[in-house]
């Protein structure tokens, strides 16, 4: 279909002022449809919603993809619609840890899809860092009630995880080592270190 066949259907079919240049920024990425725009363009072309969006990543995207409704997610997870909406808009969740895995187990997201969606990258790897340069054992419970883990397979990453930060610290820590070697050796790590926590946790 030309953009002005799509464009014609959107406002035939839906009432939506589409215009043929806008479908055509869609087309390109210069611009993105909106929750209503994106369930009226599968309609006119025949497919769910989650077949128009390439990799889904936000809440709302993840959402639209399973084909629900924003109170039949917030339903499911045990949450005020209008509550689930403003995470939802301001792409920080705020759900408690049941809730956490019961969004999880409805989207069907991984782990590491889970915490993009929700917003939380730099919160896990706050933890992380903090992890490894102390004792790791304290934050097994703050890190599992981000992600719906296993206790123990989570407690065996972050030991790794520690195992590994401390042996590359002890091992650039010698009379011929420079501190600003040691010093870089510890910040390329902590600077992969969710990248590595995903590697050894398989999320």
């Amino acid at each position: 279909m030309a953009p002005g066949h799509v464009a014609y259907g959107l406002r035939a079919q839906y009432g939506l002022p589409v215009t043929p240049d806008t479908v055509m920024a869609w087309e390109r990425g210069l611009a993105t449809p909106g929750t209503r725009e994106l369930t009226a363009l599968a309609g006119v072309l025949w497919c769910s919603p989650g077949e128009l969006l390439a990799a889904a990543t936000t809440l709302r995207e993840h959402r639209i993809a399973r084909g629900m409704a924003p109170d039949d997610l917030a339903s499911r997870v045990g949450l005020d619609v209008a509550a689930y909406r403003r995470m939802e808009d301001s792409g920080r969740w705020r759900g408690n840890e049941r809730q956490t895995a019961a969004l999880a187990d409805t989207l069907r997201l991984t782990p590491r899809q889970l915490l993009t969606a929700t917003g939380r990258d730099e919160d896990l790897a706050e933890l992380l860092r903090s992890a490894v340069t102390a004792r790791w054992q304290a934050y097994v419970r703050p890190v599992g009630k981000m992600l719906p883990l296993d206790r123990g397979h989570l407690e065996a990453v972050l030991q790794q995880l520690h195992t590994e930060y401390q042996s590359r610290m002890v091992a650039t820590l010698s009379w011929g080592t420079a501190s600003r070697d040691t010093g870089e050796a510890g910040r390329d790590f902590l600077d992969d270190i969710v990248g590595r926590f995903w590697d050894l946790s398989g999320g």
